[in-house]
């Protein structure tokens, strides 16, 4: 049946049809860079990575692109209150972002584009708006998209905007304009924005672009004016992208997206994130704790994205297990192909085993579940239940026919390509190895000296403290030898 997407604009399931499928234009809403990123910012930014990861393992071409907002009232307030430009002031938080993606395992886009990089061809917008008629300037210097020439407006949201009377002002509004409604293509300068260096020439006034103008240009820029993918989280539908549908089609009379895929969002413990509960988690923080990376990204990626994510604690604890299983049986099946008897040469080719079958109809099932809106959630479930089919294939007596091996340590890493979890885990546990193996070698001459000098007391206590550890110790003619429980043999003289 192949990939179908649940476009927000038509409100159903569609198939996915790009324009070119060796080059898929995607436009994804990325972070307003005033301060780290928290956990429901990487929700979305995890399922942007998610999409992109599977889109390549479907062999498409892609042109991804997630764009950083630089200029806005946050960024100018947060640099006015720092003592700041607005570029010394986010430039740290654009950097500590791309840190936070690397260290969750997410590819890098095209392109993370800026948006005061792209100030002159907002203002060629704003003008081909005002040209067309779509658009009025006020005293000010500021520049309103007028809705009521628009009859398109609100088909992304499908709010009554009859709700909104004209000529009523929004309580907070400091600018002037005919409908409380319209919204700003062009701020007129204030102060603050001449102290923070966020203040342009226009033809209609100095001053600053308005947000919904920035992501229409850099995505029409970079990506096109008509995108193949529009992503963003579901608090962006209205007025955000709603916005960028009328000033974009507006002035190009083209679908600005074919397609509006929205991420819902995230709960921490059952609430609401929010500072003033006390749960407004950063994943900075999350690492800083010691929590594993794959571990965070396994729950943040573990419910399809249109569903409600409850993020807690104990879901942490259940993911570390989670990866932990799918390393553990990757590590026991090479094991076990390693161990297993050769195939012999000009022998008559036995039947396809069972766990090769099993691998196929796992790869089959899984991506059955993300051709379904990418229901990440049905993909892990035929993972994870390949993985106890094999662990209870590993269970039996009988020696792993070698092509058993092959298919699932080749069905793990083509599903892995997709996820990203087995990487991320295994990077850890290298990591924890090289520590535990230069532990384990330290406790191993403490021992033998005290061997050596017929402290037989010591030697049975370093004994029992590498025990207690998971280290078992078989001594040799060739000197001691060691293994972890669970883990592949290794030699030290």
């Amino acid at each position: 049946m192949g990939l179908r997407l649940h476009n927000t604009l038509t409100r159903r399931l569609e198939p996915f049809e790009p324009a070119d499928p060796d080059r898929v234009g995607i436009y994804g809403c990325g972070p307003t860079i005033y301060g780290h990123a928290h956990i429901g910012n990487f929700r979305t930014f995890l399922f942007y990575d998610l999409l992109h990861r599977y889109l390549e393992w479907k062999g498409y071409g892609l042109h991804f692109v997630m764009n950083f907002t630089d200029v806005d009232d946050k960024t100018i307030g947060a640099a006015r209150e720092a003592e700041l430009t607005i570029a010394e002031y986010t430039e740290p938080f654009a950097e500590a972002i791309l840190a936070e993606a690397d260290a969750l395992g997410m590819r890098r886009f095209d392109l993370y584009p800026r948006a005061t990089a792209y100030v002159d061809r907002m203002i060629e917008l704003v003008a081909a708006l005002l040209e067309k008629g779509l658009a009025y300037t006020t005293a000010d210097g500021s520049v309103f998209f007028d809705i009521s020439a628009f009859p398109d407006y609100g088909k992304l949201s499908g709010k009554d905007l009859d709700q909104g009377r004209t000529g009523e002002r929004v309580a907070d509004d400091e600018y002037e304009k005919d409908d409380a409604r319209d919204f700003a293509l062009w701020k007129g300068v204030k102060p603050e924005d001449e102290e923070v260096g966020a203040a342009w020439d226009a033809p209609w006034g100095r001053g600053r672009p308005g947000w919904h103008l920035e992501c229409s240009v850099m995505g029409m820029v970079e990506v096109g004016e008509t995108l193949d993918l529009h992503l963003g989280g579901e608090d962006l539908i209205f007025p955000h992208h709603e916005g960028e549908i009328a000033q974009s089609e507006g002035a190009t009379g083209k679908p600005f997206a074919r397609i509006w895929l929205h991420v819902k969002h995230l709960r921490v413990e059952g609430e609401k994130m929010s500072k003033s509960l006390g749960n407004f988690i950063t994943v900075r923080q999350l690492l800083d704790e010691g929590v594993s990376p794959a571990a965070i990204r396994h729950q943040l990626l573990s419910a399809q994205y249109r569903r409600e994510l409850n993020f807690s604690r104990a879901g942490l604890e259940a993911s570390e297990k989670a990866v932990t299983r799918l390393l553990d049986f990757r590590d026991r099946v090479a094991r076990a192909l390693d161990d297993s008897p050769g195939e012999e040469e000009g022998a008559a080719t036995p039947p396809v085993p069972p766990l090769v079958a099993a691998a196929r109809n796992a790869r089959s099932a899984f991506e059955e579940a993300m051709d379904d809106d990418l229901n990440v959630s049905g993909g892990l479930g035929a993972l994870f239940t390949f993985v106890s089919r094999g662990n209870s294939r590993l269970d039996e007596d009988a020696p792993l026919d070698p092509r058993e091996g092959r298919a699932a340590l080749e069905l793990l890493d083509s599903l892995d390509q997709v996820l990203g979890v087995m990487e991320l885990g295994s990077q850890a546990r290298t990591v924890h190895d090289d520590e535990l193996e230069a532990w384990v070698e330290d406790r191993i001459q403490a021992r033998s000296e005290a061997r050596k000098d017929r402290d037989w007391a010591r030697a049975d206590a370093i004994r029992e403290e590498l025990a207690d550890r998971g280290i078992v110790l078989e001594d040799g003619a060739d000197g001691t030898r060691w293994k972890r429980v669970g883990a592949a043999v290794g030699d030290r003289g």
